[in-house]
């Protein structure tokens, strides 16, 4: 992968950690005790819990009408396999640092665990990452969209501010990418979509 793409995708696995951190402020918030909160319906004089569980899509055994198509089939699923991982970690750190920096009361502080956190996370996953095709690169960006809801473009935007995401725009242009496309899970990105979906269900 080219250098500029492995830089891209660094950032934004970084930028998890220092959007969390500008939403902060200086205002430090009690944890929440351990457990969790579930509505309750009264049933003939019972006070009954209600868990809400999660909705899940059912695809139809796919039918392939080359062997082309299965091979293509198999081999985006063996891409988005390896990249998930990296965009369910950037959903993730941002919920985890999120718990930590509200521990930590003051600006340095939290600069300073977030500088820890950028070099271990850098030489956890930086050889990994480099070592990923351009299309697997692609696959990674579109999911990171997928998991924070943020395009590309955003989270440098938040990170290194809108000059810095311009220029990066400029040059993702110049490999044919643009870095303000959202994730759409309904048309162009369906595949994934579905893809993602299935390995979340168990299926694949």
């Amino acid at each position: 992968m080219p250098n500029f793409f492995k830089y891209i995708i660094l950032m934004l696995l970084l930028g998890c950690f220092s959007i969390s951190t500008k939403a902060q402020g200086d205002t430090v918030q009690t944890p929440r005790p351990p457990g969790f909160l579930v509505y309750t319906k009264v049933i003939n004089g019972d006070t009954l819990p209600i868990i809400y569980l999660r909705e899940i899509t059912i695809f139809p055994p796919r039918v392939f009408t080359s062997k082309r198509e299965a091979i293509r089939y198999t081999k985006l699923v063996r891409k988005i396999k390896k990249v998930l991982p990296y965009a369910k970690l950037a959903k993730l750190k941002i919920m985890l640092i999120e718990l930590e920096l509200k521990k930590i009361p003051t600006e340095e502080g939290r600069k300073e665990f977030l500088k820890i956190a950028e070099k271990k996370l850098r030489a956890d996953f930086e050889d990994e990452i480099k070592n990923m095709t351009m299309s697997e690169g692609r696959i990674l960006i579109k999911l990171i969209d997928r998991e924070t809801g943020k395009t590309s473009y955003e989270l440098i935007r938040q990170l290194k501010g809108s000059f810095s995401a311009f220029l990066y725009q400029q040059v993702a242009r110049l490999f044919g990418e643009n870095l303000k496309d959202e994730y759409d899970a309904k048309g162009e990105d369906k595949y994934i979509e579905e893809i993602v979906t299935r390995i979340e269900n168990g299926e694949l």
